[in-house]
């Protein structure tokens, strides 16, 4: 029986960190998986509750959260309307968040710890799985490989002067705001956020997916990875874009095409 609990944690900035877990109660349990969602994303994205249950019934415990400065809150589950805490955010502190998690997980579950990152959920879990020995297994879904290219090189000297830029939510049309806290924090730690750095680093078995019509990350960021961890087993999923065919919301009852092939090699990897 598919089941589904829910817990808060308090996450950076004392902010609560919301999440919740899927499981078969009536299989043992194979291992657990960590998602994490990528920028301007959330728990409830899409089809991800759909993705949670599809795990579960092939035997995995699936953990998914909204990092602390997502700024989906408790009253809204469904959108980003907190825009001082999304303002607010820093790689900092998603990678703190990240952290308390799998604390939450090591201490309550007793099987593999399993990460899966979306995008720029998988900048931070190739940062995290580079030193974290607590993790077996990595798997990004369209994972990018420098935070800073979320944003224009040449916004940055605006920014340092007004302290913020925007930008813009595809589906709400919404401007954003991006304090220059992230900028600030992100050249701080520059050496500590190298993605591909890390990557070299990655001794754990890695499988890298990505859509080859993805207009967000492109296919080449993939293979720039896979360069960097030559033991890591890159996938291409033909014609698929960033999100693997979902939306939001998302109201189908079977997974889009593209996002079953993902579910599907996921699992064969695991």
């Amino acid at each position: 029986m598919i089941q589904k609990a829910q817990f808060t944690l308090t996450g950076s900035d004392e902010k609560p960190l919301f999440g919740d877990y899927t499981f078969d109660s009536d299989q043992t349990i194979l291992g657990t998986i960590i998602f994490v969602h990528g920028f301007k994303g959330f728990k409830d994205w899409g089809a991800h509750n759909k993705v949670a249950a599809w795990f579960a019934e092939n035997g995995y415990r699936y953990v998914k959260f909204n990092l602390s400065h997502s700024g989906v809150t408790e009253q809204n589950p469904n959108d980003v309307t907190d825009m001082e805490a999304f303002a607010s955010n820093t790689v900092s502190k998603e990678l703190n968040d990240l952290d308390l998690l799998i604390d939450y997980v090591s201490k309550n579950f007793e099987s593999p710890v399993i990460l899966i990152g979306h995008s720029r959920g998988g900048g931070l879990s190739i940062i995290k799985a580079a030193t974290d020995t607590r993790i077996s297994k990595l798997i990004t879904w369209s994972a990018i490989a420098d935070f800073s290219s979320l944003w224009k090189k040449e916004q940055e000297e605006d920014w340092k002067e007004t302290g913020t830029i925007y930008v813009e939510n595809a589906r709400t049309k919404e401007k954003m705001p991006l304090n220059s806290t992230l900028l600030e924090d992100f050249n701080e730690h520059k050496e500590e956020f190298n993605i591909l750095a890390a990557a070299k680093r990655i001794s754990i078995p890695w499988l890298i997916l990505h859509g080859d019509d993805d207009v967000n990350v492109n296919f080449s960021v993939a293979q720039k990875l896979a360069q960097k961890q030559l033991k890591a087993k890159i996938q291409k999923i033909e014609g698929a874009n960033h999100v693997y065919g979902a939306s939001h919301p998302y109201h189908a009852n079977e997974l889009p095409a593209h996002l079953q092939e993902v579910v599907e090699k996921t699992l064969r990897f695991l």
